[in-house]
């Protein structure tokens, strides 16, 4: 199995007590499988997304990843541990402003030593190439639209070519034709061997994945989700 979640909860402590996000997840997807994770906003999907890529930990339960088991690496190897076997896209694309696009993609590999420094900017190049992005290579983020730093983005969390790619809302800064593009995109993934999880708000982006759960109030089922599923 790619990715195994048995038994995961978490929860989150304030003054005025503990509130329960997840509750007894079990999850299990299989290296190679397109998978989507629908939900209403606050329904939990990033708690989520950020307990199956060690980003943090849940408060009781177990993670697998790849035969590893995530609670038992020591904090300070989780970074590297999944710069090289998973490929994260935030829903805010966290590129870094000081950094021109081309840097941003090559960051991951030089992060985990991965690759020679003159194949970390050839490959950073093709995958800007991929996203569409490679003419602005050398501009600042700031300087280009959300829609475009999110195909940045996109091109940095397959930097390291991952086993494993989780991508939140990762279509939302899109346009329709870029959306189609970058939903092709994860498809081409998939049938090159990846496992790619997909977290969205979006009914009509999850009816076209083979796999599906909706995720309610913590509460994680895997359905095929009906046309009158309605999303706040």
């Amino acid at each position: 199995m790619s990715i195994v979640l048995k038994q995961v909860f978490k929860s989150y402590e304030n003054e005025s007590g503990v509130y329960p996000v997840l509750k007894g997840i079990d999850l299990s997807i299989r290296q190679g499988e397109f998978v989507a994770i629908l939900g209403k906003s606050g329904s939990g999907k990033s708690t989520l997304l950020n307990v199956m890529t060690g980003i943090d930990k849940p408060t009781s339960g177990t993670v697998q990843i790849l035969g590893t088991d995530l609670l038992s690496l020591p904090h300070r190897k989780i970074p590297s541990w999944r710069g090289k076997n998973i490929g994260v896209i935030f829903q805010f694309f966290q590129l870094l402003p000081t950094l021109s696009l081309l840097e941003n993609v090559m960051l991951p590999m030089d992060f985990c030593g991965m690759y020679s420094p003159k194949e970390r900017e050839q490959r950073a190049w093709e995958l800007l190439e991929q996203v569409e992005m490679a003419e602005h290579a050398h501009k600042m983020p700031l300087s280009v639209s959300g829609g475009q730093q999110q195909r940045v983005a996109i091109a940095r969390a397959l930097a390291n070519d991952p086993y494993i790619i989780v991508a939140d809302e990762p279509t939302g800064s899109l346009d329709s034709k870029s959306a189609e593009s970058i939903f092709a995109l994860f498809h081409d993934l998939v049938a090159r061997g990846k496992t790619v999880v997909m977290v969205t708000h979006d009914t009509g982006l999850a009816s076209q994945v083979p796999r599906t759960f909706v995720l309610t109030d913590g509460i994680l089922v895997e359905k095929q989700v009906a046309e009158n599923y309605a999303l706040m």
